[in-house]
This record gives C-alpha cells, sequence and structure tokens, in this order.
C-alpha cells in the first residue's frame, strides 16, 4: 500500500475527502480576507523587506507559518490524529517541517514525505528540517510509491512547491501531486496549492487539489484566478506579522468586499419616495425569451429599484407580467415606441432575451444613443461584437463566450488569461467590464495616468450555472444605475450581491438551483447592516 493510499474499509470503500475519525464537513465559511491582492513578486520583495530591512529573522517568519498552518489545520479537522506532510526542497517545504514539528509537540502522529532531497535544503529550511528530525518526527526519502502498511492520514499537508514553480512538473514532484489528489484524504496547502502558478492559477501540468489553502504575507492571484477555484479550496489568510502598508506597492488587483455593498446601499431617508430609489428600463425579451427579461426586471425591484419599466415584444407582455405586478410593462413594436420611456428612465438594461433580429438590433441602437447610464448583456453584447462602439457609463457583462466575441478571441483563451482580458474589455469599449465566472472579475475604464483597476469576487458557487443567472445580475446593477450610482460601484456590488444571494439560495444543494431561487435573497443583502 502506497503511502498516500487509505485502506479499504470493511464495507469496501474507500471515500474522497471522507469524515472518517470525525473530520469536519467540507463547509463554506466567509472569509476574512485582506482586500489587495498581491503578484508573488511583490509578496517575495515583502519578504525581504521583513527580513534584510526590518532585522525580523527568515526562520521566524518560518515559525509564524507553520503555527498559522496547524491553526487552520486544526480548526477545519479537529479530531484530525494521523498527519502526513508532503516536503519539496523550498522554503514551502520548511514551512512544512515547522508544522510536522508542531503537530508532534501536539501529540499527533505525524509523518513526512521529503519528496525533494533534504541535502539541498539551505538556510532557513536546512533549520526548519533539523529541528523537525530533533523533534523526534519520522521523516523518509521518495515518492508517492512509498510503501507504508501502518499509516492512513486523516490529513495530508502539501508543502511541495509553494509560489515558486514555472514549468511543468515531471518526475517525483508529479507523481506525489497525483498520489496526494487520488489519496482519499482531506489536503491543506501551503501558501498555494502546489503545480498552481501563483500570478495566473493555471496549473503546471498537474496541481494539488486542496479542501483548504492557507497562504501568507499577501494574497495571491493565482489564488482567484484560472483553475484555483477547483483547486485550493476554503482560504485563509496569515501575514504573518508583515505588511505591506507605506511599501509602494499597487496591488495587482483587490477583492470586493462587503464595504462596497456598505458603500452602494446607504440606509434609505425616512422621507424617502419611489421616485428617489431609481427609475430603470429594461429592454428585452423577443418571443420565446420573456423569462429572461422578467427575471432582470424582478432582480431589478428585489435590489430596491423604485420604478421597473419592462419595454418588450407583444406577444411577451402576458409572461413578463403573471404573477409580479409590481413591473410597469409596456408593448414596443418599433423604436420609437421607446422614446417615452427612455424619457421617464433614470438608466436602462439591455440584452436579456433581446435576439439578434431586426426589432432587437433596433431597440439595442437606440438606447446605445442614449445618455443615460446603460447595463448591456446576453444579445446586447453580442450585438456590439458585430457592432462595436464606445460610449461613458456603461457597464458590460459578459461570460467568457461573450467576451471572447468581444475582443475577438476564443473562449479558451479569455479564461487562460482572464484578468488581462477583463481590462482589455474595459480599455476597448470605454465600459466597467464584468467578467463572469467562478470569482468574476469586474474592470474599471482607466486612463494614461490611472491604469483600470480591477477587483475579484471570491463567493459565489458552482449552482449558479444555469441558465437566468446572469439576467438577475444585470438587473441588480440596472437597479444601483438607476439610484446614480456610479458604474464600477455599481458593478462591483452588483457582482458581490448575486453571489452572496446565490450562496444563500444555494444553501440546500447545488445541484438543481435555478435563478428565481436568488430572488428572495437579494434583498436581504440591498439591506446591509
Amino acid at each position: 500500500m502506497g503511502i498516500f493510499e487509505r485502506r479499504a474499509t470493511q464495507s469496501g470503500g474507500v471515500h474522497r475527502r471522507s469524515n472518517a475519525a470525525g473530520l469536519s464537513p467540507r463547509i463554506a465559511r466567509p472569509h476574512d480576507l485582506p482586500a489587495e491582492v498581491y503578484s508573488a513578486a511583490q509578496v517575495r520583495e515583502l519578504d525581504r523587506i521583513a527580513i534584510e530591512e526590518e532585522g525580523t529573522p527568515g526562520y521566524t517568519l518560518m515559525c509564524r507559518a507553520g503555527e498559522a498552518a496547524l491553526s487552520a489545520l486544526t480548526r477545519r479537522w479537529p479530531a484530525a490524529k494521523n498527519v502526513l506532510v508532503c516536503c519539496g526542497a523550498g522554503n514551502n517545504a520548511g514551512d512544512g517541517y515547522v508544522v510536522a514539528r508542531l503537530c508532534r509537540s501536539r501529540d499527533l502522529a505525524v509523518r513526512v514525505l521529503a519528496v525533494g532531497p533534504t541535502g539541498r535544503l539551505r538556510s532557513d529550511a536546512a533549520t526548519a528540517l533539523k529541528d523537525c528530525r530533533a523533534a523526534g518526527v519520522a521523516i523518509e526519502e521518495g515518492s508517492g510509491a512509498v510503501a507504508v502498511d501502518d499509516f492512513a492520514p486523516d490529513v495530508i499537508v502539501d508543502a511541495l512547491l509553494g509560489t515558486g514553480v514555472d514549468r511543468p512538473l515531471t518526475g517525483a514532484y508529479a507523481e506525489a501531486v497525483r498520489a496526494i489528489n487520488s489519496s482519499g484524504a482531506p489536503v491543506l496547502a501551503l501558501d498555494i496549492p502546489s503545480g498552481l502558478d501563483a500570478d495566473t492559477g493555471i496549473p503546471h501540468g498537474a496541481a494539488v487539489h486542496a479542501d483548504a489553502t492557507v497562504t501568507f504575507v499577501g494574497l495571491k492571484p493565482g489564488l482567484f484566478l484560472g483553475s484555483a477555484p477547483d483547486c485550493r479550496g476554503e482560504l485563509t489568510f496569515s501575514a504573518l506579522g508583515v505588511s505591506a502598508a507605506g511599501r509602494g506597492l499597487e496591488p495587482a488587483f483587490r477583492r470586493t468586499t462587503q464595504g462596497d455593498l456598505r458603500a452602494a446601499f446607504p440606509p434609505r431617508p425616512r422621507a424617502a419616495h419611489k421616485g428617489d430609489n431609481g427609475r430603470l428600463l429594461l429592454v428585452g425579451g423577443s418571443p420565446g425569451m420573456a423569462g429572461a427579461i422578467r427575471l432582470a426586471a424582478e432582480a431589478a425591484l428585489r435590489a430596491g429599484a423604485g420604478l421597473v419599466y419592462v419595454g418588450t415584444h407583444v406577444d411577451s407582455i402576458p409572461s413578463v407580467m403573471a404573477g409580479r405586478p409590481e413591473i410597469i410593462c409596456h408593448a414596443i413594436a418599433e423604436p420609437d415606441d421607446l422614446e417615452p420611456l427612455i424619457g421617464l428612465a433614470d438608466a436602462a438594461v439591455v440584452g436579456p432575451g433581446l435576439g439578434r433580429g431586426e426589432w432587437g438590433r433596433s431597440l439595442w441602437s437606440v438606447l446605445v444613443d442614449t445618455a443615460m447610464p446603460l447595463v448591456v448583456d446576453a444579445d446586447g453584447l453580442n450585438i456590439l461584437a458585430e457592432q462595436p462602439c464606445r460610449r461613458a457609463d456603461w457597464v458590460l457583462t459578459p461570460h467568457p463566450g461573450e467576451a471572447a466575441r468581444l475582443l475577438g478571441l476564443s473562449a479558451a483563451a479569455v479564461q487562460a488569461d482572464r484578468l488581462n482580458c477583463a481590462s482589455e474589455l474595459a480599455a476597448r469599449f470605454g465600459a466597467t467590464a464584468v467578467l463572469k465566472g467562478a470569482c468574476s472579475l469586474t474592470a474599471a475604464p482607466g486612463t494614461p495616468d490611472n491604469p483600470a483597476t480591477v477587483h475579484v469576487c471570491d463567493r459565489g458557487n458552482p449552482g449558479m450555472a444555469t441558465a437566468g443567472t446572469g439576467d438577475v445580475l444585470a438587473g441588480i446593477v440596472g437597479a444601483l444605475l438607476a439610484r446614480s450610482v456610479q458604474p464600477p460601484l455599481a458593478a462591483r456590488a452588483g457582482v458581490l450581491l448575486h453571489a452572496l444571494a446565490g450562496d444563500d439560495a444555494a444553501a440546500d444543494g447545488e445541484r438543481g438551483m435555478i435563478a428565481t431561487d436568488m430572488l428572495p435573497f437579494i434583498r436581504r443583502w440591498a439591506n446591509p447592516v
């Protein structure tokens, strides 16, 4: 039996991520994380400053990392008794050796698999190895094929590679990653799952799929981009006493936080009336696609819009109005029919269920030529890809396929470079761009002296990958624009509210969740404490 293999239970099963030994189940928790996300090079510079300029010994930082990791391990898996630590050959390995030593001091059964040759360790990592051995921890050099018959880990600690990997994994490291992933044991990754690029989140051939990751000093882009949502698990953070404040480092991007919600949804004045809360016009719903504009309209109401007007095809009016009398619905046969509604509205949403026929294209052209703030979604984006233009005060909300058409790329190319693609969308169209998907990105347009700023939303879940959830987002953002919230904040806050409502809706399970399940929870997050 290999060192990573779990013995079959008497019922004949080897259970991936099992709750053996009373381990805590995997749960989603609100993140208490910094807003700033720094490149791997910037985090290394913060390390250097702490050690060389501020006089903090490197081994002190390593010990702090080990303590933070053990704290994360015991919080997540309080009943764990057997811990296997997989170490490579750099400072990430040093963190792992500290974790192993601390496990031993807590009377946990711990074993180290040294995948990287221990003789190559230098400086602080070598000290960590020496102290680990002195504590009596069993250390075996080898790979995932090492045979151990009497040790079934409750938790595996991934301390193989950290942030330094920049080439495809081969040999013992690739074997160790495969073995960890197929082990059946839950995994805690130190700093970043091994094999995952720290700046792009793209795996270098293979990457550890962790149940939890504890990262140090600064958040890295690779924890949010690329394959990160499938590899990192629950994310926790420890600064190790190192601060980026006053260092002059501009983050690679920032996280959207509930501070954005509070800024976008302040308490209403007691004397407020519906006109104070924004008049939103939504245009779409060609025959057979009334559901999209209906979802967007109700989401706008739930997000606090005072008056919601829908301009739609006459055939769609019964479906839009069904069960939601608060929507003010108008039949639109030709572009001139929109003019009275445009005169009433403070902002507009165009695209949900619009279609790309003559009817939809003519209405799109009218709205793009107005001066009012605008959300463009769905077929509105597809028409924009065919008829590119720039304007002020608008928000584009593409999924990767729509973004690919807007940028003339493939969807795979967009997913492989989400950060730059979001920024390019903002720059090319003069818009605030929301690149939807796991860890949605919001990019605000910049200037030559003030580059575009990007924010990431790390909430949301796979249950939201279903028809209609994008229409819900468009309605939420539109409601904010109608209250004169500036497009960058409206987009950030709208994306976060949408994700939080999605997390609430997924409480009973992600599979089978539908867009309307989110609607009742929008109201909760539109009234932040």
